[in-house]
């Protein structure tokens, strides 16, 4: 046919024909034809299952099915110029592309949301991995419109990639949710935002490229730079890596370069501290809500530094943060336990000013009743809060225990034998050394029993009536495994 000057028409046929196998190939493969609308009304349970699903089909296509075709095509109409084996494949092989890439176009400007960000990741991978294959395999002037087509939809899926990035960061700042979490805990948020960016990361090497393709501004997202400041108690977020892409190291006066996506990271750990220090307002009681700050920071800094994502947020983002956390935890030590520590100071105990001279009863009665209440109200206020990691736990209790103690004996010391030779000295000296530690060796456990100064009393038979013990040893309660918390405010 094409020697006698048929060649349109011996491609038209020859295209008919292997054109109805490729679409039943298609059709056996379960590649699916859907439009933008369909794909837009999804349930994202469905369609995460239709990502996979068309992740391994493009694969199958484009070096298996689109590979073969191709090379059938040029065997058949190799005694004819190479435009006729070129022409013919583009007219067969577009067809079977496109409604592959029509899904990703769809998914590409379909609703963002923060939970599809690892799927489009997997599409733009994809693409991008077998962008070679499509090259050669739809090479020709013929198949360039294609090819730019291609590239097209994956740059609309890197866009989509950083934009869904974006939506992250606007819904963690949006959650509002004005639950306090019993006993000062690891906040539902915290884990998701931890866990979300924990995955990210397995992308890095893909995240690094798309934002360092292009500044990525997020002022255009439907929102202004104001409305994302937020603030925190020592100022506003204006030190964000937002602003600069070095991480400055106060102690050292150096700095680290670091990566558009390290910033991005960054910034969104700030985003979730400052929406955390909202959330610390909702506990009444000032040490709870350092303790709760404490230990969202706490288990934010162990996820980057267990993971990838200390590579991308660095070093001196480490440093900063673990120093946070202690200074949490100082903060709450002198909110919870001060008041206790005031009651064993020897000011205005001795009636003549000095520690020579006599003993007032009366003061040092009182000051062993305000100790305690105030061991009381901690006992009643603090049974049910929570360090949920060991080794923190271990080191709280360990910091209280080195201050209360020895104050404690010392004061007992001092001034306990006064109490002795009084009527029912059981009032004043309700708690010994012992129970004291017992109380504070149990500090913080998921499910602490509180020990009322009755069964402290009662198993003060079993432990002798000493106020000068030694220590009785810390008792660890291995906390629970932590499961991926999906937020659903998020």
């Amino acid at each position: 046919m094409i020697i006698g000057g048929y060649e349109r028409e011996c491609v038209q046929v020859y295209a008919s024909i292997r054109k109805n196998v490729l679409e039943e190939t298609l059709t056996l493969l379960g590649v699916e034809k859907l439009s933008i609308d369909e794909v837009g009304r999804m349930k994202w349970e469905d369609l995460e299952v239709k990502i996979s699903k068309w992740n391994q089909r493009m694969k199958v296509c484009v070096r298996a099915l689109l590979a073969s075709e191709k090379h059938l095509c040029e065997s058949v109409f190799a005694n004819a110029p190479v435009s006729v084996a070129c022409s013919c494949f583009n007219e067969l092989g577009k067809g079977p592309m496109m409604q592959l890439l029509s899904f990703g176009e769809a998914v590409a400007i379909s609703r963002r949301s923060p939970e599809k960000l690892f799927k489009i990741l997997d599409m733009y991978e994809t693409i991008r991995d077998l962008l070679p294959d499509i090259k050669d395999t739809f090479c020709g002037e013929a198949c360039a419109p294609l090819r730019a087509d291609v590239e097209a939809i994956l740059a609309r899926l890197g866009e989509c990639a950083k934009r869904t990035f974006g939506e992250f960061e606007i819904a963690i700042q949006r959650d509002g949710s004005r639950i306090p979490v019993p006993g000062g805990g690891v906040h539902p948020l915290t884990k998701y935002v931890m866990n979300y960016i924990k995955f990210m990361c397995d992308y890095s090497d893909t995240m690094k490229l798309l934002f360092d393709e292009k500044e990525y501004d997020l002022d255009d997202e439907g929102g202004n730079e104001s409305s994302r400041e937020g603030s925190f108690r020592d100022g506003s977020l204006r030190d964000s890596p937002r602003y600069s892409s070095r991480s400055n190291d106060g102690e050292r006066g150096g700095s680290t370069e670091l990566s558009t996506l390290g910033t991005q990271t960054i910034w969104v750990t700030k985003v979730l501290l400052s929406n955390l220090e909202e959330k610390s307002k909702l506990y009444r009681d000032l040490s709870l809500t350092y303790l709760f700050l404490m230990n969202n920071i706490h288990y934010i800094v162990q996820k980057v530094k267990t993971t990838e994502v200390r590579a991308v947020v660095g070093d001196d983002w480490v440093r900063k943060n673990t120093s946070q956390v202690r200074q949490y935890a100082s903060s709450y030590q002198r909110a919870a336990w001060g008041k206790i520590l005031s009651c064993l100071r020897d000011e205005g105990i001795h009636t003549g000013g000095g520690f020579s001279s006599g003993v007032s009863k009366p003061v040092l009665k009182e000051r062993f009743k305000s100790f305690n209440a105030a061991f009381e109200e901690v006992q009643k206020a603090q049974t049910s809060w929570v360090i949920q990691d060991d080794q923190l736990r271990d080191e709280l209790r360990i910091a209280i225990s080195d201050k209360i103690l020895p104050a404690y004996r010392s004061f007992l010391g001092r001034y306990g034998h006064y109490m002795e030779t009084q009527r029912h000295p059981e009032r004043y000296i309700k708690y010994t050394s012992e129970h004291v530690e017992e109380f504070l060796n149990n500090l913080f456990e998921i499910h602490s029993p509180s020990l009322s100064s009755r069964d402290l009393r009662r198993r003060s038979s079993h432990h002798g009536s000493s106020h000068h013990g030694e220590a009785s040893g810390r008792t660890l309660c291995s906390s629970s495994d932590e499961a991926i918390i999906m937020y659903s405010a998020v």
